[in-house]
């Protein structure tokens, strides 16, 4: 992408008003566009999406395709996508808007901040789709499947609230296992190393991400676990 199309994207997405953005890594201050603060801590139901609907995230959302379905058959769940990548969001809030979806947001922000936007219990569920494994030593907190996140999904999630990741990374599979495993709060429902070897188990897990469509052409297998926050 052409620095000039990444400009006028990200000029675009300040006019999404499916879109919040934080701009400052070091001040948790949501902004609507480029002039007005908002506050939705704990009030992302009422302020934006003006329901009680259950809301449930997708972390480093990427384009946003797995909010976008997930969103769209289920249409009294309320999905926010959730990346630090302004040019991938675009293309998600903008096919929300164009389809009417009323029930999908994107919020723009580093996700070790995700505590700082969702109040104890305001999130329902989170969806991890094809992250970045953080291959290289001495980056493995990085994943979004370690210790140091688990701690900050437990500050937003309700009890009982489920976690699903899907990849085709080995590495962070086996990684997440182990910690999965040894985690106080978390129990595993559903682990399989290779989901299309047969029938899918769960009709959601058919939704394909632009990554994961890449992995499939190069006959990667993809992976996936479901693990349940303890009460």
């Amino acid at each position: 992408m052409s620095k000039r199309n990444k400009l006028l994207k990200f000029a675009e997405l300040l006019t999404f008003p499916n879109v919040y953005e934080n701009w400052n890594a070091k001040k948790p201050q949501l902004m609507a566009n480029q002039t007005d603060e908002v506050d939705l801590k704990g009030k992302w139901g009422k302020e934006h999406f003006k329901n009680d609907n259950p809301i449930i995230l997708e972390l480093a959302c990427g384009r946003g395709e797995y909010t976008l379905a997930l969103a769209e058959q289920n249409p009294n769940i309320n999905y926010i996508g959730v990346d630090v990548k302004g040019a991938r969001i675009w293309q998600g809030a903008r096919i929300a808007l164009e389809k009417g979806m009323d029930n999908v947001a994107f919020l723009r922000t580093r996700i070790e901040q995700i505590d700082s936007f969702f109040e104890q219990g305001e999130i329902s569920e989170i969806w991890i789709t094809f992250p970045d494994p953080f291959l290289k030593k001495g980056k493995h907190n990085r994943r979004l499947t370690s210790n140091f996140f688990l701690g900050k999904y437990k500050l937003i999630l309700k009890e009982g609230a489920f976690v699903h990741l899907k990849t085709d990374d080995p590495t962070l599979y086996e990684f997440t296992q182990e910690v999965f495993a040894e985690c106080p709060f978390l129990e595993v429902l559903y682990d399989k190393d290779d989901i299309y070897s047969e029938a899918l188990d769960f009709p959601e897990l058919e939704y394909k991400t632009y990554y994961e469509k890449m992995h499939l052409e190069d006959k990667r297998k993809i992976k996936y676990i479901k693990s349940k926050f303890k009460p």
